[in-house]
Parts: structure tokens; sequence; C-alpha cells
């Protein structure tokens, strides 16, 4: 018994000593051989996937144009903005064709999504005209928004909007603070027609009446606090005098303590005495 188990614990010795030990270069060549064969499968599936890309159906045979279009053409929209379009489904630039329809006049946003197989769509928000913005001049508009957009003037549906003024930059402030004194100077029957903010950030406002009112410097919050105070006291002080709203010619608000006040037919210079 004891010359078996000596015999098979040398045959065991013996296969372990006899295993074999792979040279470096032969490692190396495998993996070599595996890395080729990965870049071969790899090549065949680039190859396979981009003849699928390329393949003739998914060509862009249209544009589905929805969402607001009051001011342009549906059929001139996709018309123009096709000539600048490259690609097909797969690989045109969702970005290039927004940007194409946004440079649109009209056109605020737009928005684009792949249609398949082989159309897209696109979803439009034009401006909404609230304001003229500038000088009479220019031909630029200013949107629900109190974003500044051009367009032509001659598609306005309604002409009779205000015109406001300022840097461009504060265009956004401009129209809030015009939405904040319109409800004001209607509660004293007086129609706000337009207003500006001056680079020195001094607004003034025209009213339809033909008045010019100083409202001085300050955001909405301490521009609106000088309007409420000449709400409560100017109906009293136009009676006093005899006169009526619609009579005011100007308006100064920039003092601390009160406002100066200008009315048709009252002056404060004293008439002079004719002397015998």
């Amino acid at each position: 018994m004891s010359t078996s188990r000596y015999t098979t614990h040398t045959r065991v010795r013996a296969e372990k000593s006899t295993a074999v030990v792979v040279p470096w270069d032969v490692k190396l060549m495998h993996m070599v051989g595996s890395f080729m064969f990965a870049c071969l499968t790899l090549g065949v599936v680039f190859t396979v996937f981009w003849a699928a890309v390329h393949m003739p159906v998914f060509n862009l045979v249209g544009i589905t144009v929805e969402g607001e279009v009051d001011h342009n053409n549906a059929t001139t929209l996709r018309a123009n903005v096709t000539t600048r379009m490259t690609g097909n489904f797969f690989t045109a630039d969702l970005s290039q064709v927004r940007h194409a329809f946004e440079g649109v006049p009209w056109v605020r946003l737009a928005t684009v999504q792949r249609e398949f197989p082989n159309r897209l769509r696109v979803v439009l928000q034009e401006h909404r005209p609230v304001a003229y913005w500038g000088e009479e001049s220019e031909s630029r508009l200013l949107n629900m928004y109190g974003e500044v957009f051009e367009a032509n003037l001659a598609d306005l549906e309604n002409e009779k909007i205000p015109r406001l003024k300022g840097p461009d930059s504060e265009s956004q402030l401009v129209w809030k603070m015009y939405q904040a004194l319109f409800p004001m100077f209607q509660a004293l029957t007086l129609d706000l027609g337009n207003l500006e903010l001056s680079e020195r950030g001094s607004w003034r406002a025209y009213l339809k009446q033909g008045a010019v009112i100083e409202l001085g410097r300050g955001d909405v919050a301490e521009v609106t606090a000088r309007m409420h105070r000449v709400d409560q006291t100017l109906l009293g002080v136009v009676q006093k005098l005899g006169r009526k709203l619609q009579s005011l010619q100007s308006l100064d608000l920039r003092h601390d303590n009160g406002y100066a006040i200008r009315l048709h037919g009252v002056s404060t210079i004293e008439a002079a005495i004719p002397r015998n």
C-alpha cells in the first residue's frame, strides 16, 4: 500500500513539472491577434451601420410646420429653410434647422423633432408685439416678454400700440414699468401713451392727451410709489384750481415731498398792472 501511494505522489509531481510555459513573444502575438480581430469586428459593424444610416429611405423628403404661422406662410418657410439644410434623418443638424427657422422675421422660437423615417416636424412660436421700440425711424418692436425684434411694420395687425424707448439691455424693465404704470394712469382717466428710459436712468411718460410726466429715477417699486402719491391727490389739486384732468400739461415727480404740476389756463406768473 505504501508503495502505491508513493508512486501516485511521484506521478503528480512529474505532471506538474512538465507544465508548458508560454513564451512572452507568443503571448504578445495572441494579444495582437485579439486586438486586430476586435478592430476588424468594429470596422465591419461601423461599415454596416454607416451604410444603413445613409440608405436612400432616410433622405429627408419634407418638413411639417405647425404652431403659429400668422405672419409667415408655411410653404415659404419650408422653401427658405430647406435650401440651407444638409444631411438626412439621422445626420441633419437640428440646431442648424432651428436657427434657420428662428432667423425668419416674426419667428421667436422653433422646436425641431425628427419624424421617422424621413421627415422633420417643426413647431413655431411667433412674436406677439406689444409696443414699438426705439425711434420712429426704426422698424423694431417689443414682444410680450420684453424682447426686441425686427419685423415689417406693415404686417402689424394693431398699429395703435405704444412706443417704448431705452437701452436695449433694459427692454424687459421698460416693458415691466409700462405694465405697472398703465393701470395707475387709467385709474385717473388718463391714457398712458409712450414711455422712455434715458441713458442716465430717468423715466419719462407721455400721455395720449399730450401731457409729459417726469417720473424720476428708480425701479418699478420706487416709481410706482411716487405715482401712488399722485393718484391720491391729483384730482383734488386740479379741482381746486377749477380745471379738469384733461387740462394737464405736465407733472414733475422728481421732488422729495411733492410734485410740480402745470395745467392749461393756469399760470403762476402775476399779470402786469397797467399804469395810468
